[in-house]
Formats: C-alpha cells, structure tokens, sequence
C-alpha cells in the first residue's frame, strides 16, 4: 500500500491534504508533515481543515498556509484525508474535488472511502503512517517534517503515557530528537502557552465533576453558556477529559461538550477495561478502545442519564 501511494505522489501534481473537523494534535501534526513533505517535493499542496488551526498548533511549520476554504472550481489529482474515521468529518464534498482519495487513519472500523486505503490499528499515530510513507520513499526528513512527526506521535499516544506508545512510537520520536526537534519547544507549544480564557472555561468544567456511586466513572461538562462566559470555543476543550480519567478509581472518563440545543458531542477515555469505541458506535461514534466519542441528541440531563446508564451495565 505504500508503493502504491508513493506512486501517487510521483504521478501526480496538485494536491489537497486534510483531516478531521477539530482538529487534534495528530490530525494536525500529521496533515502539516505531509504537506511539508510534498511541497518538498516540488509539488503543489493545499492544507485543508474545515475547522481551520486551532491556536495550540499554529507553532507548526505550514500551520500558517492552511485554509478553511477551498477556492471555486479548484480540482487535485490527489486528496489525502487523514485521521479522519469517517469522510464526512474531513468533508464530503473533498471527493468532489479530487481526482482520487487516499484514506490514512489507525482507528478502527475507519471508513473505506476513496481509491486507496491504508489503516493500522496497531500505529500509535496517523503521524506514525506518514513517517513510514516519507521514509519509503528514500527522501531526507527535514527538520520541519521532523517536527510536525514528532508533535503528531507525542499527541496521540498522550505524551508517551497511553498504551499506544509502543517500540516503534518512541524509536520513531528518538529520531526526530536526532534530527534537531527540541523536546521543550514542543511541549512548550503544546502544554505551556494556554489561553487564559482556556483556564478560565476548566473551572467551569470541573465545578461540574462527577463520580459515580461506584466510582468506577468519572465527568465533566461544558455546556454553551459556559463558553460563552468565558468566550471560549470548543478548541480550548481539548484534554478536558484527561480530568475526570485522573481520579483514582475511575476506569471510564466522560466529556460531554454541548454542539447544539439539544446535543452534546460525548468524549470516552478508558484505561483498558471498557472498550469505548464499541460504546461509541453504539451512540453513532467511533474511535478506538480507550479513546473514542459520539454526538447524542438530548438534553444535557437526558444524555449523562442515557450514557451512565449504558456504564453501569458495562461495569457492573
């Protein structure tokens, strides 16, 4: 599969590379390290996201050339949608536009859209992928690919602290250090240049913390009032449900994040025990088994009912 998607690349001229509607540190890291790559290359690239860079990325290099937008008429010979799961979250209308599609993801049960489709459940990052594909092809890694490799790897696999971060994620991590990534720009870029109004939207989240009587699931909620309290957007929610999977005990976390007056997109994180992607799609999500999220129609009370109830059956 990655013979054929360099072939794709050596066969073609323009293309357009996006990933999934709010972003996170790898759909980003990764969109950045192939856009980089090929531009490299010599070829035409567009950086798309539908949702634009959230603020704790633009440190990346490119992050600054990607668009929300694509201009009337604009046609690719390749489109790549990464990370995405499903075509929609990156955009419907990209297999309009696109000559033909590649698919590159690692969650599980990823939609099989598109000409070409390479997933992994087993990579600990769709950064992980890209990397693999960069080092077929026999190019150099610059330090700007490099960079955007490791950011992508440190995300998803939670700062090497999730069970994802196997052999290949920190062997792949220990290179790009060789090739002069700094750890602490990273790190400071992603963990130390907090929006105050991000601070200010988590004290909101955690006055709502709650365990369940059997304490083996933990939430917290952000609802539209709070955000608007705050003027906070729903980028500055990310890692919100790291809080609620802290508390000692707590097997499954919960995040629930109002989208519309009925509706709450709800985040899972589990240590291993609960497999939270088969939750997901139970709701109409996806993800993978310890980290993985749905939208439920309801109000916020009828949601957490619905969600809690589902977990101590799960639990029991």
């Amino acid at each position: 599969m990655i013979r054929a998607i360099l072939e794709k690349i050596d066969a073609g001229q323009s293309f357009l590379v996006a990933s999934h509607e709010s972003p996170d540190g790898d759909a980003m890291a990764s969109t950045l390290a192939l856009v980089n790559f090929l531009r490299e290359c010599g070829k035409e690239v567009v950086a798309y996201n539908k949702d634009g860079v959230p603020k704790d990325f633009d440190f990346l290099p490119g992050a600054e050339t990607l668009v929300d937008r694509l201009d009337r008429g604009a046609v690719f010979d390749v489109g790549f949608v990464l990370d995405a799961g499903e075509l929609r979250r990156a955009g419907l209308h990209l297999k309009d536009v696109c000559r033909s599609l590649v698919n590159i993801d690692h969650h599980p049960h990823s939609e099989n859209f598109g000409d070409l489709y390479y997933v992994d459940e087993s990579a600990s990052a769709t950064g992980a992928m890209i990397y693999r594909i960069i080092k077929a092809s026999g190019q150099p890694l610059s330090l700007n690919v490099a960079l955007c490799i490791y950011t992508a790897i440190l995300s998803d696999t939670g700062s090497f602290r999730y069970s994802n971060a196997d052999p290949e994620a920190f062997n792949m991590a220990a290179e790009m250090v060789a090739r002069g990534v700094c750890p602490w720009d990273v790190a400071s870029g992603l963990y130390e240049s907090q929006d105050e109004k991000r601070l200010r939207l988590l004290g909101f989240a955690l006055a709502t913390l709650t365990v369940s009587p059997c304490g083996h699931y933990a939430s917290v909620s952000v609802t539209r009032e709070m955000m608007e309290q705050t003027q906070a957007g729903p980028e500055h929610t990310d890692g919100f449900v790291n809080y609620p999977r802290s508390v000692r005990g707590v097997e499954v976390a919960i995040f629930f994040r109002q989208v519309g007056e009925q509706a709450f997109k709800v985040g899972f994180r589990s240590k291993g025990k609960i497999d939270v992607g088969a939750l997901s799609r139970e709701f109409g999500g996806g993800g993978h088994h310890n980290a993985a999220g749905a939208v439920v129609e309801g109000t916020l009370e009828q949601v957490r009912e619905t969600v809690f109830s589902r977990l101590d059956v799960l639990l029991a």
